[in-house]
């Protein structure tokens, strides 16, 4: 079963329009001023009252209709540091900036929600619009809980959602638990003695402890970590040295480990500790390593998760909506409202064909013809948990 969303021409034309809008004109962390005063002048002209200011950039809308419970809805509003290399009229006209993710297009769905529930209100309580800035790599999700989200808009439960390239448009993505994984990052300072580059021997070589170190660290997985556990561990950087015929004094390798589970969260970084420890008294060197906790794992609760899953298929019916997907590694700063309240992040199909290119390729745009699905997601899941009567 698949029933067109009840989304007017009208809205599925300012939807367009803004998201291609947002698109041409990227913002990345904490710096959205533009997008965020096209976000508060459109929900303004919808007589939706605004507030401005949560984590600087952030914009929250709030919906009444009576007296009821009251729910959170969530779009992110960032872009990335990347060069978009696609050919598209809506090209990004910034030089280094890109929605390679598809935030624009969630800032829109979530409008053209907003949009058809301030002209219908199908809905008996609050619905607050939340606007998020700097999802990627700033915790822009905590700072605005920081800054009092809940404690401004008050809300029975928060929910999310996001665009997957991978998954075929029509179909929607969903589990209870963790949803996507826990974020570190990491850096390893490498100290030895600089030495001539024909006569190693006279130093301490970091950068032959680098390679040996790398190797070791992807035994972490493999050999730390039981294969029925989740965990990932890259490096992704490697610095040191300045010419041809010197062995440099140290060595900076930085990366990233994903877990999706807190305990194995634990575990790999003791593990890296270990490893490190173990190759500075193997070379006589100083090995050093600054582990960084970023964002917790999107844990969806029960109850919403389930509330989400019946909104999905009352539009697309229940054999669309998987309900079990497999959680991914990337991560997700809606964590953060998560551990406030409860509530789930579904996935929104947005695949044409086996060759789309994933988000965060220099080629992804967001696929359009999904903006009418996604904003009457938000449409049923508010009409479902806020009824009239």
């Amino acid at each position: 079963m698949y029933r067109e969303p009840e989304i007017a021409e009208d809205t599925r034309t300012q939807m367009l329009a803004w998201r291609r809008d947002i698109h041409a004109n990227p913002e990345t962390a904490f710096e959205e001023h533009r997008t965020a005063n096209l976000v508060a002048n459109a929900l303004m002209l919808m007589d939706i009252p605004v507030h401005r200011g949560l984590a600087g950039t952030g914009v929250v809308g709030t919906l009444r209709n009576g007296d009821g419970p009251s729910i959170a809805l969530r779009a992110d509003l960032d872009a990335l540091n990347m060069t978009e290399l696609g050919d598209r009229p809506h090209k990004s006209t910034c030089v280094g900036k890109m929605h390679g993710c598809g935030h624009d297009g969630h800032t829109a769905m979530l409008l053209g929600a907003a949009h058809h529930l301030a002209r219908h209100k199908p809905f008996r309580g609050t619905v607050h619009f939340v606007f998020q800035p700097a999802e990627e790599n700033e915790g822009g999700g905590r700072k605005m809980v920081e800054d009092g989200l809940f404690e401004q808009f008050p809300a029975d439960a928060v929910y999310g959602m996001h665009n997957f390239p991978g998954m075929p448009r029509g179909r929607f993505g969903i589990r209870t638990g963790t949803m996507t994984a826990y974020l570190d990052t990491f850096e390893i300072v490498i100290t030895g003695k600089g030495c001539h580059g024909a006569m190693p021997e006279t130093g301490i070589d970091p950068v032959m402890i680098s390679a040996q170190l790398i190797n070791a660290l992807q035994t972490i997985v493999s050999r730390r970590i039981g294969a029925t556990e989740s965990a990932v561990v890259s490096v992704t950087q490697i610095h040191g040295g300045d010419t041809w015929n010197v062995v440099p004094e140290s060595v900076v390798l930085r990366g990233t480990a994903r877990t999706l589970d807190a305990a194995i969260q634990d575990k790999l970084q003791a593990a890296m500790g270990q490893i490190c420890a173990g190759m500075a008294q193997t070379h006589g060197a100083t090995v050093a390593l600054h582990y960084m906790r970023g964002y917790p794992g999107v844990v969806n609760t029960p109850a919403e998760t389930s509330a989400a899953a019946r909104a999905a298929a009352s539009l697309v019916g229940e054999a669309q909506v998987d309900t079990d997907i497999k959680p991914a590694m990337g991560s997700e700063d809606f964590a953060f409202m998560l551990l406030k309240r409860p509530g789930a992040y579904i996935g929104i199909g947005a695949g044409e064909g086996p060759n789309d290119p994933p988000v965060h390729n220099p080629y992804y745009d967001f696929n359009d013809n999904i903006l009418p699905l996604g904003a009457a997601y938000w449409v049923a899941l508010v009409r479902q948990q806020l009824p009239v009567a």
